[in-house]
């Protein structure tokens, strides 16, 4: 491990915007965080929405400094990504932005029924073979998983450069008849993309220099607890 990744390891370590629970808190049991997150990391009620596979933490920080009103989290795994956007937080004093470093799939550990109100999902690995299917993180695994934690109408927001990840989800919300409220094959060049969508991460400028376009779906999940996906015959 370089000595930069360790640096950024340590200094993790001293932010209190940053939750980093041991692989034993979350396997197979609730954390002690699980609906306390209002009460005891935020200090008010207002809603609560996730950033999935945050990285540096770009959408998360922009997200909160423009809506004081609502409070964000970023959840990744790799801690010397995260270590940007929680030392920005930081920096900066941001009171409604947090980080929580663990994997995805423990989410439902972490977070009590209700407890979120919105979720992004910012350009995640698509995930392409068929026999990774149940890792892509908008296929069915994880939809039940975020079904236990979203409030009812809570909407699911994917910002993708995969056109196979775009068409992949919309074939889940179709097979599941799961609310859409947008469908866009391209943000930019259809002039869709507003103030919060044209917030930029590291990887959508190395997408957009190479003439990529953006895609975005915001969807529901409706009152289902369980989803199925049934792959396309070749």
């Amino acid at each position: 491990m370089g000595k930069d990744k360790i640096r950024r390891f340590n200094e993790n370590l001293t932010f209190k915007c940053l939750v980093q629970p041991a692989f034993e808190e979350v396997f197979g049991k609730d954390h002690p965080m699980k609906g306390r997150w209002h009460e005891e990391f935020f200090g008010n009620n207002n809603p609560i929405v996730l950033e999935l596979g945050c990285g540096r933490g770009e959408y998360t920080v922009a997200l909160a400094e423009r809506n004081p009103d609502k409070n964000f989290i970023g959840v990744d795994i790799k801690g010397a990504r995260m270590w940007r956007g929680a030392k920005t937080v930081t920096e900066k004093g941001i009171p409604n932005a947090g980080f929580l470093r663990t994997r995805i799939e423990f989410i439902a550990s972490m977070f009590a029924e209700g407890e979120v109100s919105e979720i992004w999902i910012t350009f995640p690995d698509p995930q392409m073979p068929k026999q990774r299917a149940k890792h892509r993180l908008t296929g069915p695994l994880f939809l039940a998983r975020y079904a236990k934690i979203l409030q009812q109408g809570g909407w699911i927001n994917l910002k993708t450069d995969s056109q196979f990840l775009h068409e992949f989800t919309k074939d889940v919300i179709a097979q599941n008849e799961l609310p859409v409220e947008v469908a866009n094959n391209d943000i930019y060049g259809t002039g869709f993309a507003d103030e919060v969508l044209s917030v930029k991460t590291a990887y959508e400028s190395k997408f957009l220099a190479q003439g990529m376009p953006i895609t975005y779906l915001r969807f529901g999940l409706g009152d289902k607890r369980e989803f199925v996906w049934v792959a396309p015959e070749e």
